[in-house]
């Protein structure tokens, strides 16, 4: 199957791939409910919430939590954490949960915590149908597991908060996998408090990271283990669809990181810390082609900065979901994606090899959910991640992870990192490790399930969610 756009479109969107010191955190076990006589709701703990942020080195509530209806009796609460000096060091935390009465939580003994990539928040990435008109909202992976009675809980980290208009990223310079990890640790302290003093008890939760999240998962699970045993936080690691390290049969993929990581490298040592490898406002263009897909998608596409052959918006929407490996392809630097043929969603493609529809997404939500990507991110965090996928043994964030002995379940789409993630696993020190690997038969790598399609396809309920919740009650 051949493919022209990787001669035409430079690499745009480079943040759809995935994706130092190592950072503490929180050394407090959450209060128990029993302890204070009675469960809160989450109405009093907007104004009052003790013990909930002990540990977290200077860590504070910048809001109280608002709360609001999903569908039937799941309710969706976030609260925002200043989480550093500046005015841009904020993370929001969000909780997905079955409620009793209005801000009192229903008992919930599973709990998951879940990471983000790259672009989308938590609500991109983990509650899309909740943004789109196009799908029932009920149809997202947090939505599914709260009304399973699993407390969903999961962060927004730092750079989704970052304005439109921003024009001086200098307050990136600092943001790394390793403050990243440092936040996922605040918001499971957060979180184990507030099921604790919500009645749901304050015990160990499963931390799910998916794409450049799963990543920053393991950067914080390899910091948990420099940790007792009693003050650690997670009971179960599920890192979705990503790649930590390579394994010896992808040497050729360990060598595109290379690559990405020494031009990464450059670009961070000219003063630049925010975007990725193709320029500054990593999901601009991305809004940029949802938006124009929705609006006017018969028109002839126009993206400033990108020379496009003749295609409509509805035509690079498409691309951008079917054919992504062809927008993070720069031959003239030597650039390649993480691993051939990677791609968002699986695609129908024509006689002349280009993509003409998506098999599992249909266009219209696909396109919703493409608007809602944040227009800037940290860049260091890209670089580290290419440098740690390329064997740099200088980065902190992998030394410990053979003792990282939890339950760990990979999950993996065919036409995204899939079975390249599977070594990572190996690299820890868990006996109990589970491979959940999403392939339709007869299916060629370039038009399998995609890395997004785990979350937004209309088959992912059975074919992904439900998986990964049974193993969450069998572990």
């Amino acid at each position: 199957m051949r493919f022209n756009l990787r001669h035409i479109v430079p690499v745009a969107l480079l943040s759809l791939v995935g994706c130092g010191v190592e950072t503490p955190v929180s050394e407090t076990v959450p209060v128990a409910a029993e302890e204070l006589g009675q469960a809160r709701s989450m109405l009093q703990l907007s104004s009052d919430c003790p013990g909930c942020l002990a540990g977290t080195e200077g860590a504070s509530f910048s809001s109280g939590f608002e709360r609001e209806r999903v569908v039937d009796d799941v309710y969706h609460y976030r609260i925002r954490l200043r989480v550093g000096a500046t005015a841009n060091d904020v993370i929001t935390l969000h909780r997905v949960v079955r409620e009793r009465f209005p801000w009192w939580p229903a008992r919930a003994p599973e709990s998951v915590f879940m990471v983000h990539g790259d672009a989308w928040d938590f609500q991109g990435a983990f509650m899309s149908s909740t943004l789109t008109e196009a799908v029932d909202d009920k149809k997202s992976i947090a939505v599914y597991l709260a009304k399973k009675d699993v407390d969903v809980w999961g962060i927004d980290m730092r750079w989704t908060h970052v304005p439109e208009g921003t024009t001086d990223f200098s307050f990136m310079k600092g943001w790394n996998l390793g403050s990243h990890a440092k936040d996922v640790g605040t918001g499971l302290t957060v979180a184990r408090a507030v099921r604790a003093l919500t009645g749901s008890g304050g015990g160990k939760m499963n931390l799910l990271g998916w794409s450049r999240g799963a990543t920053v998962a393991y950067a914080y699970m390899n910091a948990e283990t420099q940790r007792p045993q009693g003050l650690r936080h997670v009971s179960g690691f599920i890192p979705v669809d990503m790649v930590l390290k390579f394994g010896p049969e992808a040497e050729e993929q360990r060598q595109w990181a290379c690559v990405r990581a020494a031009v990464g490298g450059m670009v961070l040592g000219s003063g630049r810390y925010e975007g990725n490898l193709s320029g500054p406002g990593a999901g601009v263009a991305i809004q940029f082609v949802g938006k124009s897909a929705k609006i006017s998608p018969n028109d002839p596409a126009q993206i400033p900065g990108i020379e496009l052959p003749p295609m409509t918006y509805q035509q690079v929407g498409i691309v951008v979901g079917a054919a992504t490996f062809s927008l993070l392809t720069n031959e003239a630097y030597g650039i390649q994606p993480s691993v051939p043929f990677y791609h968002f969603t699986a695609g129908a493609f024509g006689a002349d090899g280009l993509p003409v529809g998506l098999q599992h997404v249909q266009p219209q939500p696909f396109f919703d959910f493409l608007s809602t990507a944040h227009p800037f991110q940290s860049f260091t965090e890209m670089v580290e991640s290419d440098r740690i996928m390329c064997g740099d043994e200088s980065l902190p964030y992998d030394d410990h992870l053979a003792q990282v002995k939890v339950p760990v379940l990979y999950v993996g789409a065919a036409g995204g990192f899939g079975s390249y993630g599977v070594h990572s696993t190996k690299l820890l020190g868990s006996k109990d490790v589970s491979v959940h690997l999403v392939q339709k038969p007869g299916m060629p790598r370039v038009a399998d399930y995609g890395h997004a399609d785990l979350f937004l396809a209309s088959d992912a309920e059975t074919a992904v969610w439900e998986p990964i919740y049974k193993w969450m009650k069998k572990h």
